[in-house]
């Protein structure tokens, strides 16, 4: 018979190798879901960093799989604070397109555009694209699309003929097994097209629908950006909840 000191000794041991199988699992995992620090602490203008603990880089780019040697298309740049990093964690053996579609530039041509990233030291890899039409106009198949908090704007503002022909030329434009990232702020459900203009918001429901349409399945969502204090019923611009919006952030997979 056991004493009760074998028996605990017993226990614990077979606890301790449970333990170190779920390690061994698990590890890998997480080995492939870092994100060199390198990639955010490289020199990055001030206003970019201050917005970091807001945007949530590190836990961004791991979710949206940016490897090393990746082509990724940032659409819709804003003044690159995405652009940047991409470039930082592609790296010189890859590529980040800037693309800018036609029809916005057309909508704010009376407004001056910002500088172009690709001219910055440190990201020789960014290349400027305007977008035509139903196609990215990037001359090779990318790894990944990113969007963010553009698609409210499209959807919104330039109607359901565009968004598809938007989510189409993203489809095109990637490699099969490409993931196309969208990030917005978060709207109520059940608000109209009006309110979600107005309010520069739209729902995750929507955007998963129009997406998957297209061809896309759903592969991952973060909270990482979420907000449940959001009242999701003023502006994002409102200073009561700017920086501060219930964001929702999605993973698509070209099968």
């Amino acid at each position: 018979m056991k004493t009760p000191s074998e028996i605990t000794q017993r226990g614990l041991s077979a606890m301790l190798g449970i333990a170190m199988t779920l390690a061994m699992i698990v590890s890998p995992v997480h080995a492939e879901n870092t994100m060199p620090d390198t990639v955010i602490t490289a020199a990055r203008p001030a206003e970019d960093i201050a917005r970091d603990p807001d945007r949530k880089p590190a836990d961004m780019l791991m979710f949206a799989q940016i490897k090393p040697g990746q082509t990724v298309i940032d659409y819709i740049p804003g003044k690159g604070y995405f652009t940047r990093l991409f470039s930082n964690a592609v790296g010189a053996q890859g590529n980040v397109y800037s693309v800018v579609p036609q029809f916005l530039l057309d909508k704010f041509k009376d407004r001056p555009r910002p500088p172009s990233v690709s001219v910055e030291a440190g990201h020789a890899n960014v290349h400027d694209v305007v977008a035509a039409g139903a196609s990215l106009n990037v001359p090779v198949k990318a790894d990944v699309v990113w969007t963010s908090q553009n698609y409210h704007d499209v959807h919104n503002g330039a109607g359901a003929t565009v968004t598809a022909e938007l989510n189409k030329a993203v489809f095109d434009a990637l490699k099969p097994g490409g993931l196309y990232i969208v990030v917005d702020h978060a709207a109520a459900e059940g608000q109209d097209d009006a309110t979600m203009a107005k309010l520069h918001r739209i729902q995750k429901s929507i955007v998963v629908k129009e997406v998957t349409a297209a061809g896309f399945v759903l592969d991952g969502e973060s909270t990482v950006l979420s907000n449940p204090a959001d009242p999701h019923t003023v502006p994002v611009f409102d200073p009561t909840i700017r920086a501060k919006t219930d964001q929702f952030v999605l993973r698509f997979k070209k099968p």
